[in-house]
Formats: structure tokens, sequence, C-alpha cells
């Protein structure tokens, strides 16, 4: 569904789904251009540096720099991942989300509404900078949310992330400062839930 790499298998970002001024008035054009050119962009180019160092030090036989470099593509590769996604999720018309989404949040929160509290609640107190998820685990069959730190911290494995909400300060700093939580339920205004949708639908496959 995302696309993560270029035709050589090297991380590269997709076009924006749409223009830098589609997301207003509840993110500005210009926070939109500079979190994909000066953030997004910079996290693929460092993950494939990350990768390109690793395959040196296998060829070398050189490990000493192992734990920075692996550390790094998990940072950098979990950035792209989210960022991918996340551009995705926006640019859609609001409302709620319809049909087995909308009954499985129903069914794992209580109600739509419970979920969207729980939700913003999570991604307004992520310690620094970080992401706010709904995830799918297919293991489990169980809808979550979930705090992520950073861009890999906290995430519990093999879930599907099919919502973020980025807290990182550079998506939302220009537009509302240190006010968190209201650009969280602004961001509810722009949700393609159509699109989380489809990755619950994909995930559950």
């Amino acid at each position: 569904m995302d696309q993560l790499t270029d035709a050589s298998g090297k991380y590269a970002v997709a076009a924006l789904p749409f223009a830098y001024d589609a997301l207003e008035p509840v993110i500005d054009a210009k926070t939109v251009e500079l979190h994909y050119n000066f953030h997004h962009k910079p996290a693929a180019a460092a993950a494939n540096k990350a990768e390109e160092a690793l395959a040196k030090a296998r060829d070398s036989g050189d490990f000493a720099l192992v734990k920075h470099y692996e550390k790094e593509l998990a940072f950098q590769l979990s950035s792209h991942i989210l960022h991918t996604i996340y551009w995705s999720n926006l640019s859609g018309k609001g409302g709620v989300p319809k049909g087995e989404l909308a009954k499985a949040i129903t069914a794992e929160f209580g109600s739509y509404d419970k979920f969207k509290a729980h939700l913003i609640a999570a991604s307004t107190t992520v310690e620094a900078s970080g992401w706010g998820m709904l995830g799918y685990h297919a293991g489990t069959k169980k809808l979550m949310v979930l705090q992520c730190e950073n861009h890999q911290k906290l995430t519990a494995w093999g879930v599907q992330p099919l919502l973020l909400l980025d807290v990182f300060e550079h998506a939302y700093y220009l537009k509302y400062q240190n006010r968190r939580a209201e650009y969280l339920n602004n961001l509810f205004n722009i949700i393609n839930w159509d699109n989380v949708a489809e990755r619950y639908d994909a995930a559950r496959v």
C-alpha cells in the first residue's frame, strides 16, 4: 500500500498525495512544506546511509559502530514509514469511520467518542517527540491505541499502524506553538477514514 523504495530498492519518499496548502486551515502550507522536505525526506536518506554503513561493516568485518548504525536505521526507517502513512491518513473529510472499522472501534473501545478521547489523550501526553497510533494486531485480532516515542519506541511487536498522529513539534509548532491538544483535535477534521479503513482491511487478510 505504501511506496517506501524506488526502483533500485533504495528508500525514497513518494510525492505528497496533495498540495502543500491542501490541509489548511488545520495545518498551514509552510508547515507541510517544511515537514515533508526537511524532516521526512532526510529520514529516508539517513536510512539508506545506515544500511550502506552496515554493509561496509559486514564486508570489512569491522563492527565497531554497529550499535550506532543499527539504532540509526531503526530511528530513520521508522520515521520514513510512519511519515508515509501519516500523509496518506490526511486530506480527508473528517467525520467518523464507517463499516467494519467502525464496528471494530465500537467493540474494542466502547464507542467512537471513547476511542477518539483515548487516542487524543495518549497523543497529547507522548513524552517529548513521537506519535499517537491506532493499530491492529493480527495475532490477537485487536485494535490498539499506542504511544510511540521518537519513531520506534513503545511499540508492540506485530502491530500494523492504521492511523498516525504526528506530535513532533515540527508537525504543528508554526501554527499551534505548544497547543498540542488543539492541533490533535483539529486533525480529526481532515482524517481520511477511507484510507484508515483500507489499512484495516489489508491488515486482517
